[in-house]
């Protein structure tokens, strides 16, 4: 599989260009840009607050409707 990349350029003051390589050497990261690719995954996997509050009210709309399901460990669960 073949991956197009695309380069961005990224303004950063002195300090925070120094604070982003010092972050990424000490995370174990090859490079500034494999640290900062990972940032922006986690971004994207991050659910927002108005997402978990919209799940919460779903969760107590369902448990509200009989819905749930009463277990005495995760192993009930699954």
């Amino acid at each position: 599989i073949i991956y197009m990349r695309k380069i961005l350029s990224l303004s950063l003051s002195d300090t925070q260009a120094k604070q982003v390589k010092k972050q990424a050497k000490q995370q174990g990261f090859a490079s500034v840009s494999n640290y900062i690719q990972q940032l922006i995954e986690d971004d994207v996997d991050r659910i927002s607050v108005e997402e978990l509050l919209i799940l919460r009210k779903e969760a107590r709309l369902e448990y509200k409707q009989g819905k749930s399901i009463a277990a005495k460990s995760m192993r009930d669960l699954l």
